[in-house]
């Protein structure tokens, strides 16, 4: 589906143009053409490579999909995959595609499976026509920006949610939701490698437009790109560090459940130790023999008793005394 198809210059706009109109412009080295497709079908496809004579295997990737986060040089263009990432209203992440196909005066960008357009980053670089004349390279910085800028809240909301859980870790009487913690700890874990494995690449990939042999097409840009790749680097080691502190929390989870365990353990053990010294007395006197000690005491019972009360309070006084109840 056609999103938009509009010929600029001098970093303005000239008009809307239709399809069959891009190659004329394109004939104009002053002008540059900016086409944005979403879910475009094959023939749609076709169409765009016959005006601007696009790479046969790049408009392949761009109709198969599902393509690793790259940048590719074929000859005087590039073609870049970049995917995006949303989250739904459960939390889980929605991952999305764009490829853009970048020569000296054209722009094509096709996005699959993202929900949110890219009118405003259309925008953006018509309010700034003094960048806008860097031509088709600026936009390609522009649209890279802008999906690389839409990770932070992303990583705003997984980092809310590990502190949401640390709470809950650290929370008295946890024993019974511990379980639960721990699948969530895992199911951010995961969330947190699968935008890892999307957004890692494409750091890489950027890192070929900011030094060394830099494309003819992005000639000129290397300080925007940079700037690109210094939000990469950023979230990267974001994520890095959203992992451990993923595992550490898990660790620790497990030992405030070993900590609850033993509690309850020595209690149980303490409570034990209650009745078994009565149970030890009463067991002795218990025993069918004529020769046992004090058998016809007048206070024997009582004193029994007696010695199982003091010996017990001392008991739950030494356990209390130690922490044990």
């Amino acid at each position: 589906m056609l999103i938009n198809c509009a010929a600029y210059q001098d970093g303005r706009k000239l008009a809307d143009i239709d399809i069959d109109s891009i190659s004329d412009y394109v004939a104009r080295p002053e002008c540059f053409v900016w086409v944005a497709l979403k879910d475009p079908e094959p023939e749609e496809l076709a169409v765009m490579q016959n005006e601007f004579g696009l790479h046969e295997l790049a408009i392949e990737d761009a109709q198969n999909g599902h393509q690793r986060p790259k940048i590719e040089e074929y000859g005087e263009s590039l073609f870049a995959v970049i995917h995006t990432v949303e989250m739904d209203e459960k939390g889980e992440l929605l991952i999305g595609e764009v490829d853009v196909f970048v020569g000296h005066n054209y722009v094509l960008s096709v996005r699959r499976g993202t929900r949110t357009g890219f009118q405003n980053v259309r925008a953006r670089c018509e309010r700034e026509p003094e960048l806008l004349k860097e031509g088709s390279a600026f936009v390609l910085y522009a649209l890279m920006d802008d999906i690389v800028d839409r990770y932070f809240p992303i990583l705003e909301t997984m980092n809310n949610e590990i502190e949401a859980l640390e709470d809950r870790i650290f929370e008295r009487n946890n024993s019974v939701a511990s379980r639960a913690i721990i699948e969530d700890l895992y199911s951010l874990k995961r969330r947190l490698v699968i935008l890892q494995h999307h957004i890692a690449p494409l750091q890489e990939a950027v890192g070929k437009l900011t030094g060394g042999r830099i494309p003819s097409v992005c000639g000129g840009m290397q300080a925007y790109f940079r700037d690109v790749y210094d939000h990469l680097d950023r979230i990267v080691r974001i994520i890095d560090g959203r992992r451990e502190l993923v595992v550490t929390a898990v660790q620790v989870n497990l030992g405030m459940i070993s900590l609850v365990e033993n509690e309850v353990t020595k209690r149980l053990g303490s409570f034990a130790a209650l009745f078994a010294v009565p149970t030890m007395i009463a067991g002795i006197y218990g025993m069918n023999f004529e020769t046992i000690p004090e058998l016809h005491y007048k206070f024997g019972y009582p004193a029994c008793l007696a010695v199982m009360v003091v010996v017990d309070l001392i008991l739950y006084w030494r356990f209390r005394k130690s922490g044990w109840l």
